[in-house]
């Protein structure tokens, strides 16, 4: 098969007329589908539904330590769930803090105690220095970037590499004073599937920081391996620690695309000095997060690790069928690879695709003519924009089967489409 590199001008314009007709014929169809976020189905949500029963009488609310789980306190979460969240983070128990249902949510709490109250005992509160800037691994997670936005840092973006971040440009940028830290996420990172090795954790672990630049480890996908492939991601707090570096990360993570999106469990790790800066706004600012849904979630994985693995197996039964169906729809409908790339990641949410230069945009719009919802172009960069104009995050979780078929055939013959205008217009 010729590359459209290799193609005459007149062998272009019928490639293009060919997949006009296809795409009109989808268009004809009034679609009406959304692939945008990385959403569970409804199918996953199922997989726990049970735990919405577990708990119905007083007479099954004892706790280990006889906490009255109807009432306020336990400040830092059940112990039982501390216990579980150690497990599955390898880290130990008394570095863990039981939030809410949102990682999310944790995450704003403490960047905004950072910029208001400072970063630590004694350090001066961001919003005084003037001028602060977090640095954004890119493509990356749109939510993360907004956070940072809201609170008026400047977003320098980082390139992303197979290994994580690239840390030759994070060492150099982080020589600048203003830099105040760095949002990773580093185990099936968000959108690009890639997990970052042993050398870049303990480079971020020991590079030369200003004293208040934090490390944000959003470990989202920790145990979101798919199709009995795994990626193993050093404990940062541990190396920070080796390194003399113990407050330079917070880690986060969620049960929110273990359980239910909506209602799963958040908590937050961080080594002794981090964790007493946080427990003292905590302290104000909370009697205590829900501790009937912490009890209905060790109470549903009641074998602990043992029980969310197995859980987990489940949902990667589940979604590994939705990967399969856009990975191998991309190989077939997207031969000779000479217009596009994109990641085949061991686990996590997403597919990153890079479109020919410049069409990214194109391609989104014509998807949306055609019915298909896919993520915003831009939303993968810092302020909303692609420089390349090329990345797109694919999220295949919540259609179903048959409507992902289908959207990702539109999908390729957009890109397609695309590549074409642009070499002709050429």
């Amino acid at each position: 098969m010729k590359t459209y590199a290799e193609m005459t001008k007149e062998e272009l314009q019928a490639e293009k007329d060919r997949l006009q007709a296809r795409y009109d014929k989808y268009k004809a169809q009034d679609l009406d589908l959304n692939m945008a976020r990385g959403k569970p189905s409804l199918e996953q949500e199922e997989a726990s539904i049970e735990m919405l029963d577990i708990i119905n009488s007083r007479s099954n609310l004892t706790t280990e330590e006889s906490t009255d789980v109807l009432n306020y306190g336990c400040l830092t979460g059940l112990i039982e769930v501390k216990r579980l969240f150690s497990d599955i983070l390898e880290v130990p128990v008394e570095k863990i803090i039981v939030g809410g249902n949102s990682s999310l949510n944790m995450m704003f709490d403490y960047l905004m105690q950072c910029y208001a109250m400072g970063a630590g005992e004694g350090l001066e509160p961001w919003v005084l220095q003037g001028g602060c800037k977090f640095l954004c691994p890119s493509p990356g997670y749109d939510r993360h970037f907004g956070i940072a936005e809201y609170l008026g840092l400047e977003l320098i973006p980082v390139p992303m590499t197979e290994n994580g971040p690239d840390m030759d440009v994070v060492e150099e940028l982080v020589k600048d004073p203003k830099v105040k830290g760095m949002f990773c996420v580093p185990k099936y990172a968000n959108p690009t599937g890639q997990s970052y090795s042993d050398e870049t954790v303990r480079r971020i672990a020991k590079m030369k920081t200003v004293e208040d630049f934090r490390v944000i480890w959003d470990n989202a996908y920790v145990i979101h391996d798919l199709t009995g492939r795994h990626d193993d991601v050093l404990d940062l707090l541990d190396e920070c620690e080796k390194a003399g570096n113990p407050d330079r990360a917070v880690l986060f993570a969620s049960t929110s695309k273990v359980t239910f999106p909506g209602a799963g469990i958040a908590v937050l790790a961080a080594n002794e000095g981090n964790r007493d800066w946080i427990l003292k706004r905590l302290d104000k600012q909370t009697i205590g997060s829900d501790k009937i849904n912490q009890l209905r979630h060790v109470r549903f994985f009641k074998d602990g690790i043992s029980d969310v693995k197995n859980h987990m197996d489940k949902l990667a039964g589940i979604i590994t069928p939705h990967f399969n169906v856009v990975l191998s729809t991309f190989e077939r409908k997207l031969k000779p690879r000479d217009i596009c790339s994109w990641t085949n990641p061991n686990g996590g949410y997403f597919i990153s695709l890079d479109c020919m230069e410049g069409t990214a945009t194109r391609v989104f719009q014509l998807c949306k003519e055609c019915g298909v919802t896919l993520t915003t172009v831009g939303a993968t960069f810092p302020y909303g924009k692609d420089p390349k104009d090329s990345n797109m995050r694919i999220a295949p979780t919540y259609p179903s089967l048959e409507e992902l078929a289908v959207a990702t055939d539109v999908l390729c013959i957009a890109i397609r489409l695309a590549a074409l205008e642009k070499i002709l217009s050429e």
